[in-house]
């Protein structure tokens, strides 16, 4: 099982880029968890300077925009 945590504040690419990690994982057949973080000094402190940011158990992915779909994939089949 993967753990995903999406940081931001909640705006409209926040529940996007969720709604995407969960289309794909359900796509990919992989199990995923999926945090949101809306405290900004979490944010801060786990490096996102542009939300949303995505991070893949523990490892920051992504951060600032919508996530590619293809790079999204590689995420969670690695």
């Amino acid at each position: 099982m993967k753990t995903v945590k999406i940081y931001g504040p909640g705006c409209k690419r926040c529940e996007a880029t969720e709604a995407m990690v969960r289309d794909t994982a359900a796509r990919l057949g992989v199990k995923v968890t999926v945090e949101k973080i809306s405290d900004a000094k979490s944010i801060a402190m786990a490096g996102v300077m542009s939300t949303p940011g995505v991070s893949v158990d523990g490892k920051l992915v992504h951060a600032g925009g919508l996530p590619d779909a293809a790079k999204l994939e590689t995420w969670l089949s690695a």
